[in-house]
């Protein structure tokens, strides 16, 4: 149907006849001259109508004067030089001469401009208009990019790109799993993964040695701007290997396909361990484009005035920190509310604050409604312990450890952003050392931080056992402006190991059988020592192209209601088809009665 492009057409093809298909993004009926700007996912360029002697000519301009918005087209013209150039648009320099304009379809007036910028929820409900649009067309293009870039990379090295099953058995690692039932077993289901992890681990013990896989992947739960319901991944695991031999494996990966797919150079890698990212930032995927850091001011406030301050300063779990902001001093009282609410969304129960409008002042250059519980000597060492100059804002966060490092690392974050400290470019890293448990009150149990499936940094059971609390782990995350763009570890390869970790992680002998047991046989038989690491392939792209969501690099993406507003997913089932798959679907009880 076309010969060329839209986006494509250029010098070299002045004086030639083309065949363009596209959509009208713009068209300006001059009164028998008219301009329509085709768009096809290449790009745009200007197509004339104009009077001239040619027979049918006619016929041209009226069809031109009658294109509206959207209409779907085919051209067919000659290509000349523009009189105005156009340097915003790379067909800029040239123009088509209309001498046939054939209307394939017309539009009905849209709910929504390609030029404007809608509600998300109308994005995402008209969601093949939405990606018609330019920036869409741009952020796409990006994400395919950089898979083929991946898959260059893993091919030309040896890994083997091996499809590992979709319905399988629900092994639960974090988050909800998916299920689906078994209509030719009744009462049993499948569960969708949440990551090839298992089969990937028994690859390595198959002797596949590398492998990867572009993978799908669903977890249910909670949705934001960085996790959809169902994802992709970059899944990778190498058989007889430590953390460094990954690590420097795929740091190489990202650096040249971020220089491949967006000629980026990402610099150097520093490494910083679990504990000295929670404090310094009060994260495990610190932003080190902000170059704010905590002070721990525990010991500087035990015997203060400050009741919330001393009761935390003398708790064993517990933690004081401060928080420098250059400039800070000029956020108005509504400000500094604003910042409280947003730190309340993590945990907090208050953050207290201090204004430095004069530091050669002490306390008189002081403004703060903690600063009459604290002594000069305490206030001084404060000031001294930040380093705190006139013009800036000093924030406090008092709690347990890692509650305190959660709201006060959002609170960075926030004010970090709001005050324009946030430098411009790439600052990657690499976070080692990762505890191997988290104590789970609400479950009165371990958890895993990363996956029941990661090695401990000790070889002894003994020494796990007795020292589980303050566990270290070989688990390792690649982070990039402040985000978690991939995670991995050195996997656990002896049975006796593995079934110890999911003892203490509350997982009994009947239990690990039950849900484990293919995985503990596999280790009986010569596992080697193997490890790997997992991509988001979603954020990854977001990043590359410049957005902050992942619903932006994602073709059809679920609302944070986890609903697709297209097809009106998800919605109820036949019970004819609900009985295919012996399931009954119990009614919602009755609003304010509460579920039984």
């Amino acid at each position: 149907m076309r010969t060329h492009f839209c986006g494509l057409i250029d010098e070299s093809l002045i004086g030639q006849a083309v065949t363009l298909c596209g959509w009208a993004d713009v068209a300006r009926d001059l009164g028998g001259l008219c301009f329509i700007d085709l768009r096809d996912h290449e790009g745009i360029v200007q197509v004339v109508a104009e009077p001239s002697q040619a027979e049918g000519n006619a016929a041209v301009i009226a069809t031109a004067a009658q294109v509206g918005y959207e209409d779907c087209l085919r051209v067919t013209g000659t290509v000349r030089k523009r009189e105005s150039v156009n340097n915003r648009i790379r067909t800029g320099q040239v123009e088509v001469v209309a001498t046939s304009i054939e209307v394939l379809n017309k539009a009905e007036p849209l709910p929504f401009h390609a030029h404007e910028n809608p509600g998300e929820d109308i994005r995402l409900k008209y969601r093949y208009l939405d990606l018609r649009t330019p920036e869409m067309q741009r952020r796409m293009r990006v994400r395919t990019r950089l898979v083929a870039a991946l898959r260059r990379w893993l091919d030309a090295r040896g890994f083997q790109d091996i499809e590992t099953p979709i319905l399988t058995k629900a092994t639960p690692e974090g988050a909800r799993d998916f299920l689906v039932p078994a209509r030719m077993h009744p009462g049993e289901f499948y569960a969708l993964p949440q990551s090839p992890q298992l089969f990937k681990q028994i690859l390595m013990m198959a002797g596949f040695d590398r492998y990867y896989q572009i993978a799908r992947c669903f977890r249910d739960e909670a949705l934001r701007a960085d996790r959809q319901l169902e994802f992709t991944q970059l899944d990778m695991e190498f058989a007889w290997v430590e953390e460094r031999d990954v690590q420097d494996a795929v740091e190489r990966m990202v650096r040249e396909v971020f220089l491949e797919v967006i000629d980026v150079e990402l610099g150097e890698f520093p490494r910083m361990t679990y504990a000295e990212a929670m404090r310094r930032y009060g994260s495990d995927k610190p932003d080190l484009r902000i170059a704010m850091e905590f002070t721990d001011v525990a010991e500087l406030v035990k015997s203060c005035e400050f009741k919330v301050f001393t009761d935390w300063a003398n708790h064993e779990d517990g933690r004081v920190v401060a928080l420098r902001a250059p400039g800070a001093a000029s956020l108005s009282r509504k400000q500094i509310d604003e910042l409280g609410a947003h730190a309340a969304k993590y945990g907090a129960k208050g953050v207290a604050w201090m204004k430095v409008e004069d530091a050669g002042k002490g306390r008189e250059g002081v403004s703060s409604p903690i600063a009459k519980f604290l002594d000069d000597a305490t206030l001084a060492a404060i000031l001294e312990a930040t380093g705190a100059q006139s013009g800036d804002a000093i924030f406090f966060g008092a709690a347990t450890y890692r509650l305190a490092s959660d709201f006060m690392g959002a609170l960075r974050l926030k004010l970090g952003k709001d005050l324009g400290l946030v430098q411009e470019g790439w600052k990657p890293l690499w976070v080692t050392d990762f505890p191997m448990f988290e104590w789970d009150d609400e479950a009165n149990r371990y958890v895993a931080l990363h996956h029941p499936f990661t090695a401990p940094a000790v070889d002894s059971i003994d020494d796990l056992r007795a020292n589980a609390k303050t566990a270290v782990s070989r688990g390792y995350d690649m982070v990039l402006n402040g985000n978690e763009i991939g995670g991995g570890s050195i996997r656990i390869h002896r049975p006796q190991m593995q079934a110890t970790v999911f003892d203490l992680l509350g997982i009994g002998a009947g239990e690990q059988q039950a849900k484990f047991g293919f995985l503990l046989d596999a280790l009986k038989y010569g596992a080697p020592p193997h490890g790997g690491i997992a991509f988001g392939i979603d954020r990854i792209a977001a990043l590359m192209a410049g957005t902050e969501s992942i619903r932006d690099v994602i073709a059809f993406p679920k609302t944070t209601g986890a609903q697709c507003l297209m097809t009106d997913a998800p919605s109820p089932i036949a019970d004819a088809q609900l009985a295919e798959v012996h399931i009954a679907v119990r009614p919602k009880p009755a609003a304010g009665t509460g579920a039984g």
